[in-house]
């Protein structure tokens, strides 16, 4: 019953952030005994808002599967404008390149 909860709250992570990337690291029997380590830090068994590096997660003994919570811009100018990741809002910004306090306009995102 347990693991069949777990499906449905990591399931409800997917749909909700559809086209997210996302990823799963399956704990050894006895790694997860306090929570779930995800570089180097240990986060407390269910869910977890935002880690430190941007992603929604899931932890239980077996596994802790996470979603970014970013979109990476793949349309824009980019002969004059550059990519900077914003770790505050989780999110890239794109600005140009000869004065950063200019937003550029971006046409398409993956996650």
């Amino acid at each position: 019953m347990k693991s069949f909860l777990a499906f449905l709250v990591a399931m409800g992570i997917v749909v909700t952030l559809g086209d997210a990337y996302c990823f799963s690291k399956i704990n050894k029997p006895g790694e997860a005994d306090k929570g779930c380590i995800l570089d180097g830090k240990l986060y407390p068994f269910g869910e977890i808002a935002r880690t430190d590096n941007c992603f929604r997660c899931s932890c239980s003994r077996e596994a802790m599967r996470c979603c970014s919570l970013f979109h990476t811009p793949t349309r824009y100018d980019k002969e004059n404008c550059k990519v900077i990741f914003n770790k505050k809002s989780c999110d890239y910004d794109v600005v140009q390149k000869s004065d950063p306090s200019k937003e550029c306009i971006v046409y398409s995102r993956v996650g």
